[in-house]
């Protein structure tokens, strides 16, 4: 993936030096902002993508439009879980505090943050991501955003962004060393009213889940494995998963898969 990192029209000193320090940490071309635009940029450089470092924090910046660090459906499902009402993926995981959640396809952080909530402040909850701007968004988020309530900050706080490829981080993984092993891949038939996603499908691991990969998440997982798949998806009858959580009218579901020791 080819990309560029520049920074806003008006940036700080200390800004422009964490771009410029990121930019030569990957071997990637720092750009000054000046007065370009982001598309001209774009074409001038022949990338697909920027990322962007600004006040606010780092953005990414592609044609099918911008993505940074936010809650997206967190913040409701955590409003939801307080008000006493379920959530799917929580009954799927059987969560409860002071558990352990690898997630292994982190991109947005959602789940994980949900997860991170329901586990609380003696749960732990560890997210791989492959791609290395969709991890750098999420680590950058989880540790500088900042929440409507502390319990929701805590929560983002206490989630670990680890770079890699799931499969051969798994590898080096002790047996047993989570409670819940957590798959969400990029669907193959995307959600289209999902406009989220858009901007990040290009920077998205793509691969579903392996046969190699659910062995490793087998040995791993002290107590069972989830896969969030659409309603209905050939993936569950592939990999093996026969027990379903979802809502009737939902257009995801949770397959569970119990793992024997």
């Amino acid at each position: 993936m080819n990309f560029v990192i520049t920074t806003g029209y008006h940036p700080t000193a200390a800004t422009e030096q964490a771009a410029r320090e990121f930019a030569q940490q990957l071997n990637v071309e720092f750009v000054a902002r000046n007065r370009n635009s982001l598309a001209a940029i774009q074409k001038n450089f022949h990338v697909d993508v920027i990322l962007l470092f600004s006040k606010q924090g780092p953005l990414i910046y592609t044609d099918d439009g911008n993505y940074f660090f936010h809650l997206s459906m967190a913040d409701l499902r955590i409003k939801n879980l307080k008000n006493g009402k379920h959530d799917h993926m929580i009954n799927a995981m059987q969560l409860q505090p002071g558990m352990s959640v690898l997630d292994c396809t982190l991109g947005l952080a959602t789940d994980a943050i949900v997860a991170s909530f329901a586990t609380g402040p003696s749960g732990k909850v560890t997210g791989l991501e492959n791609s290395l701007l969709l991890a750098f968004i999420a680590k950058a988020g989880l540790s500088g955003f900042i929440g409507e309530s502390p319990d929701i900050t805590a929560a983002l706080r206490q989630i670990e962004v680890i770079q890699a490829d799931s499969e051969k981080y798994l590898c080096h993984v002790p047996d047993e060393s989570y409670d819940i092993v957590y798959f969400d891949p990029m669907f193959r038939q995307p959600i289209q009213s999902s406009s989220n996603l858009k901007p990040i499908r290009l920077l998205a691991d793509k691969r579903p889940v392996s046969l190699a990969l659910l062995a490793e998440a087998k040995r791993v997982a002290r107590k069972r494995i989830v896969l969030k798949e659409m309603q209905g998806s050939p993936e569950f009858e592939r990999l093996g998963f026969t027990q379903f959580v979802g809502g009737k009218y939902s257009s995801v579901q949770y397959g569970i898969m119990e793992v024997q020791h």
